[in-house]
């Protein structure tokens, strides 16, 4: 499990080994990943045959909408599980990984969060998911999509501003060791404010997407538990501060839930939001999870709500909801091996 290792520390597990040795080790790490040691060619053949890469074993792989979804569950070995979720276009390959096992959270609409919190994930365990998803494009692309992967968002199990340090020790080997961009990196939050401001100084430069799913206290407090200790004015002045410190567009991400937050009224508050926050919006309908009776809206009502914000003067896109048919929603693959299991 070398991805648990500080990368700095390689060289202390092969003391007989010459000293550049752990070099190459590093370089197949974070700068092109493989799949099997088998593979890390540079490397002699007892050695290879001793290293353990992963800190996880696939328990599941799907794959869905033409080989363009790709959704991974991850076991570690004291049995904490984690998803990632592989997800090609056509000039990006972005990356969904998550941050804890579980959460705590406990947004209603989450199948993650429905099922609680297990533990942190170590940075190891975060920067392996990347390697993993890296190792698999590298042997197998990706359909007509870039073969490497472009994009990192912090939006799979797990609340990331909840985990900061490690979150943090992520972000430094994706900019650091594996040459990412900032840029492509996006962070997710249902709304830590002190930690969103905290997230503002770094030196790094990430992208900050904000989960509301409503646009008034009372509401969301019934969806974002959250929204108890850190209300919508505390979220949004923490919002505000990080796109003034950082110069960085941030987005509001709204999951539709029909007869909850699809209203023609949430739709006028989200865009006064929007609008104080420059902010882009990007609306997703309800991917539904095994312990809710909550559903997404009809066409009809997705379509007024979209044209409520526009009209209203916000910028919203209305995202694709990748991998219905493989669980590929946050928490649903572990959510449903969990449900059979009991």
């Amino acid at each position: 499990m070398l991805y648990l290792t500080e990368p700095e520390e390689l060289s202390s597990l092969w003391p007989d080994e010459p000293s550049y040795r752990a070099d190459q080790i590093r370089k197949w790490l974070y700068q092109s990943p493989v799949l099997e040691p088998a593979d890390m060619t540079n490397l002699p053949g007892d050695l290879r045959d001793g290293l353990d890469l992963w800190p996880f074993a696939i328990e599941t792989e799907q794959v869905a909408d033409s080989g363009r979804t790709v959704k991974w569950l991850m076991r570690a070995p004291d049995g904490a599980s984690i998803e990632a979720v592989l997800m090609g276009y056509p000039r990006r390959t972005t990356l969904c990984i998550s941050s804890q096992a579980g959460c705590a959270m406990a947004c209603t609409f989450c199948a993650t969060g429905q099922f609680g919190f297990e533990r942190h994930l170590q940075a190891g365990e975060i920067v392996a998911q990347v390697a993993y998803a890296a190792a698999y494009l590298a042997r197998n692309g990706l359909g007509t999509s870039p073969p490497r992967v472009t994009n990192v968002v912090f939006m799979g199990m797990g609340e990331p501003l909840a985990n900061y340090a490690n979150v943090k020790t992520a972000i430094d080997r994706f900019t650091g060791l594996m040459g990412m961009s900032a840029r492509s990196i996006t962070v997710s939050t249902v709304g830590v404010a002190p930690a969103i401001r905290k997230l503002a100084e770094e030196p790094w430069r990430v992208s900050l997407a904000v989960s509301l799913h409503a646009a008034d206290d009372e509401l969301r407090t019934s969806l974002v538990p959250l929204n108890k200790r850190y209300p919508l004015e505390d979220v949004i002045g923490a919002t505000e501060y990080f796109v003034q410190r950082t110069g960085r567009r941030a987005s509001i991400e709204w999951t539709l839930i029909a007869g909850t937050n699809d209203t023609l009224e949430q739709a006028d508050k989200l865009a006064a939001i929007a609008r104080r926050l420059r902010a882009h919006i990007n609306v997703i309908a309800l991917n539904p999870t095994p312990l809710t009776s909550d559903q997404p809206p009809s066409r009809a009502a997705t379509t007024a709500f979209l044209s409520r914000l526009t009209g209203a003067g916000a910028n919203v896109t209305l995202r694709d909801t990748r991998g219905q048919d493989i669980d590929a929603a946050c928490g649903q693959l572990r959510a449903r091996s969990l449900t059979i299991g009991t």
